[in-house]
């Protein structure tokens, strides 16, 4: 079957298997791979993508479900001159990150966290990330980029 979808701005077209997840279009098809593979459950978080500018767990989503839609990745948060997002900035200068498994799915979850709503505490950072696991971190250094990309 197939699927057209833009990607970080860049239209794509491919014939696809109706059955793989968006996560294995990305890595496999499309040489994205920022976009981890982590549980495969939407447990953790780390396929974690914007599909039509909201946050998205890519290991769930069919790559035909997302026919049509505008698909952003870590990959395409960073402006073409290599300047890093607001976010990864923040996440650079709290050292939210450690191993770096999550990063790319945290990233983009808070990315939509913040686009959803800008007047964030502490406690609705924590909320709005639970559906991504961090097992390095313990959270407090991601919840401060958060709060600095923010602008708290």
């Amino acid at each position: 079957m197939e699927v057209s979808v833009s990607v970080n701005g860049q239209a794509a077209t491919h014939d696809v298997d109706p059955r793989p997840p968006l996560v294995f279009y990305l890595r496999d098809v499309l040489g994205l791979t920022g976009t981890k593979v982590g549980c495969d459950t939407t447990s953790c978080g780390a396929c974690t993508v914007l599909l039509d500018g909201e946050s998205v767990k890519s290991c769930t989503v069919l790559a035909l479900q997302a026919d049509g839609g505008a698909i952003t990745t870590i990959e395409g948060l960073a402006a073409s001159d290599g300047r890093l997002h607001p976010v990864q900035q923040a996440f650079q200068a709290a050292h939210g990150l450690q191993c770096g498994y999550c990063t790319a799915g945290m990233v983009m979850a808070a990315v939509s966290l913040l686009d959803h709503d800008d007047d964030l505490t502490e406690a609705a950072v924590r909320e709005g990330l639970e559906g991504n696991l961090c097992r390095c971190t313990g959270y407090h250094n991601i919840v401060r980029a958060v709060l600095a990309a923010a602008g708290r």
